[in-house]
């Protein structure tokens, strides 16, 4: 793109036609087409209705127990020897991760603009569907979850808490049985029963209005931590140098870079998953492979997308159940090609380094998915100045991923 970033009104996107640039747009069957219209309209409608709005503030507060607070970490900081980090606390939240923020916003609109009396979702990690899970039972919705049979194997707690919560979770056999397929058998559900169905999408993926309605939902996240950084009693009393956020989907990573888009002097850093490198092609880092990463339409969007020689989707790897996937959100891509966002990767090894360091100098044990950026930000702040300030958004907290750090750690944890 030929836009300076100072000329770019981020405000403005996607426009009537669902796109971010070249990106996002609406890629679906035509019996789809009427209930993605009357989605938009819904919520189009909602974002101006003070009494939904007003809502869902109150549930926000008073159920998931916003705002999450940012955490100076001391000890990680000193350890680096470089940038002062923070970490904007979203494993307090409420179910344990980010993806609450979205489920409640989407249920309660269906619940109070659509009249629909049923729940699909996908889970990779399994966070996006226990929070469904969760406020499916809050607001007594009947709810579905599909997830990939590898995932429902390294996330069983996940699995359990979901069906705990009245949720029935099926197994996908499919592909790759991981989030990808999740994605298809919910969407091949979700046809079939359009008329009491509500698909309710986890991240800034899929057809418009979901990469904007999710980032709309999430943006709450650097909402709160633009103004808690500026705070001098809790916070350092400033914006950050960067921002640091893992990107599967990228609804976390958006949901916290959204408020600083115009601060140029604040750089915004995403961190796919690397898998076991980029040169043996077991991975999930859309942008970091020019051979597998190119544009391309999956599950009805316009992104990157991984690929083989021939065009089909291409089978990922990441230690992260929640980053296991072959594509990117559509903005993600606008963003990058604009240059107001950096990407970069992590590898399991170093993402696993990440988690035993915030264990061990934090006292906070984080999701694997969130482990990606503290990898990288090990890399990040030695190079900074020491009066210099990192945030990175801890998207979840690491209880659904012990039986990964244990089946990979084994004996060695001391």
């Amino acid at each position: 793109m030929t836009n300076t970033k100072s000329s770019v009104n981020y405000r403005a996107v996607p426009d009537e036609n669902g796109r971010f640039g070249p990106y996002g747009g609406k890629y679906v069957p035509e019996t789809l087409m009427p209930a993605l219209e009357e989605l938009e309209e819904a919520y189009l409608l909602a974002r101006n209705d003070k009494e939904f709005m007003a809502e869902l503030a109150y549930l926000q507060r008073t159920f998931v127990g916003r705002p999450t607070p940012i955490t100076y970490a001391r000890r990680l900081s000193e350890h680096l020897g470089g940038a002062q980090i923070y970490l904007k606390r979203e494993d307090l939240a409420h179910t344990g991760a980010h993806k609450i923020n979205n489920a409640l916003g989407q249920a309660l609109l269906m619940k109070r603009k659509m009249g629909k009396t049923r729940i699909v979702a996908e889970t990779g990690a399994g966070q996006h569907g226990v929070a469904t899970a969760t406020v499916a039972a809050l607001l007594g919705i009947e709810c579905i979850v599909y997830m990939g049979t590898v995932d429902m194997a390294r996330q069983q707690p996940n699995v359990f808490r979901m069906r705990l919560l009245g949720t029935e979770v099926r197994g996908v056999e499919s592909g790759s049985k991981t989030l990808k397929d999740a994605i298809n058998e919910a969407i091949r559900d979700w046809v079939t029963n359009v008329e009491t169905t509500h698909y309710l999408l986890g991240s800034v993926l899929g057809p418009h209005p979901y990469p904007a309605m999710v980032r709309d939902f999430q943006s709450i996240i650097g909402c709160e931590a633009y103004s808690q950084m500026r705070d001098g009693e809790d916070g350092p009393g400033r914006l950050p140098d960067a921002i640091v956020a893992c990107v599967g989907g990228g609804s976390n990573a958006i949901g916290v870079f959204h408020s600083f888009l115009e601060e140029e002097n604040v750089r915004l850093i995403g961190v796919e998953a690397g898998g076991y490198g980029i040169e043996g092609g077991q991975h999930a880092a859309r942008f970091a492979d020019p051979k597998m990463g190119r544009i391309g339409v999956l599950q009805g969007t316009k992104s990157y997308v991984l690929q083989d020689e021939d065009g089909q989707i291409a089978l990922t790897h990441s230690i992260s159940a929640g980053l296991d996937y072959a594509s990117v959100g559509p903005e993600h891509s606008w963003l990058r090609d604009l240059e107001r966002t950096e990407y970069t990767y992590c590898t399991d090894a170093q993402a696993m380094e990440g988690f035993k360091l915030l264990c061990h100098l934090e006292g906070i044990i984080p999701a694997l998915e969130s482990s990606h950026a503290i990898g990288h930000v090990m890399e990040l702040a030695p190079q900074m100045a020491k009066d210099q300030i990192i945030l990175v958004n801890l998207s979840g907290r690491g209880d659904k991923d012990l039986g990964t750090v244990m089946a990979t750690l084994g004996e060695s944890v001391q």
